[in-house]
């Protein structure tokens, strides 16, 4: 079991460094746009992530 959390972690990583390891300068600007919102959407940014990872691994599964 925990070597599918450590898959899971690793290609997490992976994923999350693809952007700014091709284009740094997209992801710097992104983020400064992140930066300026609203608590309230940041948090609406952080839940459509998590039911978009949670429809995902329901229809892997």
């Amino acid at each position: 079991m925990l070597n599918y959390w450590l898959i899971g972690l690793a290609l997490m990583l992976i994923i999350e460094g693809i952007v700014p390891f091709i284009f740094p300068a997209m992801w710097r600007d992104t983020f400064r746009k992140l930066v300026l919102l609203t608590d309230g959407q940041l948090r609406f940014v952080g839940i459509s992530a998590m039911l978009a990872g949670l429809m995902l691994l329901y229809l892997v599964k």
